[in-house]
């Protein structure tokens, strides 16, 4: 198996296209082509970590956090960067990092902590738009089926909880084949008419090149008349942070001890106590500070996240809980998340989880 099998599943499930402008998420060293015999999978890959696939013999390392951030004009071993990335080119280590396009899908960084949680009722506290495009095409009734098939193979139809979802009306349709043309239906130089299907699909935006490659593979036409239209529509399982509901309200405080329990947490830095019990809960993992508005228009009754400044506290305004659970804290399971995912796909491959605790921030109580 090559390395590149596994970045490429990674890339189907959170596509790189949902990362945020200011990240770097991707393969950052490494050949792709390359054959793969381990992975380990970690928050960050720091250079204790490729000491550790070095170990280990695994020349994957599989980062939520992207070890090259920011642009590099020097490699000399100066920083931790530096030397991390030296270290792993020197050993043939490949580190793929998936960041933010991981937290802003359903079932990534979010859905595991609201899974550690016991969250149900889930919702992206801030949904993204212009990610749903839909597919216009014609088509001959004797022919749809098929079509439809393969655009739903291809990852079309999907609206939350339903799968294979289209549709269709009835309609005329003319052309004329020139001398040029091998036309499924008609004669060159004659324009003919034919009963066709106007059909419409939609799927995610990143499958675009993959729905018209299954369109024009499955489709009788010579030429295929078809449009795709992006939509502004928010999309139900992509964005930033999540909402959940408890099965039963819980008291405030312990609500916190269950959470530093759950966690592991040391101490936990929050606004003042409502005397008001917890039901409605919004979580963002990593630094979440610019989600308040929208977890107060939520409804939650606290929102836990991570790095949130002095003066961002303020912002909670007494109409909610907000909690400061630490970085690494709010993230660590994002190790298990990963493995579990490349485990359920590659079940007879050495997925490690990294034994480096790779957390920078001690606390001295």
């Amino acid at each position: 198996m090559k390395i590149s099998d596994i970045t490429s599943y990674l890339d189907c499930l959170a596509p790189s296209s949902l990362q945020e402008s200011y990240d770097n998420a991707g393969l950052l060293t490494g050949d792709n082509d390359t054959e793969c015999h381990g992975v380990i999978c970690c928050l960050d890959a720091v250079e204790d970590v490729i000491d550790e696939a070095i170990e280990k013999n695994c020349n994957l390392v599989v980062a939520h956090h992207p070890i090259i951030f920011s642009g590099l004009k020097k490699i000399t071993g100066k920083t931790y960067v530096e030397r991390t990335i030296i270290k792993a080119i020197k050993n043939d280590i490949a580190i793929y990092a998936i960041h933010t396009n991981l937290d802003n899908i359903i079932t990534g960084v979010n859905g595991m902590v609201a899974s550690k949680l016991g969250l149900k009722n889930l919702d992206i506290l801030s949904s993204k738009t212009n990610q749903l495009q839909k597919l216009y095409f014609y088509v001959p009734a004797s022919h749809a089926e098929n079509v439809m098939d393969a655009l739903f193979k291809a990852g079309g139809g999907n609206i939350g909880n339903y799968s294979e979802c289209s549709f269709s009306v009835n309609g005329r349709g003319t052309f004329k084949p020139n001398e040029a043309a091998n036309p499924f239906s008609g004669q060159q130089g004659l324009r003919s008419e034919d009963d066709e299907l106007k059909m419409e699909i939609l799927f995610p935006a990143w499958l675009q090149n993959k729905m018209i490659s299954a369109l024009k593979s499955s489709h009788p036409y010579e030429e295929v008349a078809y449009e795709v239209i992006s939509l502004e529509n928010r999309h139900q399982e992509i964005g930033s942070g999540l909402i959940g509901e408890l099965a039963t309200p819980a008291e405030e405080t312990a609500f916190l001890e269950k959470l530093k329990e759950i966690f592991g947490l040391k101490l936990i830095k929050h606004t003042s106590l409502r005397g008001k019990p917890i039901k409605k809960v919004a979580v963002c993992g990593g630094a979440g500070s610019f989600l308040i508005g929208d977890a107060i228009a939520s409804q939650s009754d606290i929102y836990i996240t991570s790095d949130v400044k002095y003066h961002e506290f303020f912002d909670a305004d007494g109409k909610l809980v907000l909690a400061d659970i630490g970085h690494f804290e709010s993230e660590q399971f994002t190790i298990h998340l990963l493995a579990e995912f490349l485990e359920k796909k590659f079940r007879n491959f050495a997925v490690l989880k990294t034994g480096v605790n790779t957390n920078p921030v001690h606390y001295f109580l």
